[in-house]
């Protein structure tokens, strides 16, 4: 199977939608400051959305782990 480059970029934003949470929360219980978190979260999600897509288009050109479609090409 093979996705499309949108498709990696919607699960980029859905998945970072989560990291960011958790890092604002994390953030907030090491420094007890919910601006400072919000600001770490900030800074983070638009790093690692960039990191995340290219890190799926990269898996996404390697046949580790993948099986091959067999097309039915015959005829009755």
């Amino acid at each position: 199977m093979h996705e499309k480059p949108y498709r990696s970029v919607v699960k980029t934003i859905s998945w970072r939608t989560v990291g960011t949470l958790d890092t604002i929360i994390v953030s907030y219980f090491v420094t007890g400051n919910l601006v400072m978190a919000a600001s770490i979260g900030s800074i983070e999600v638009i790093t690692k959305m960039i990191l995340y897509y290219f890190h799926e288009r990269a898996w996404n050109r390697l046949k580790f782990g993948t099986v091959k479609q067999v097309e039915n090409d015959y005829q009755i």
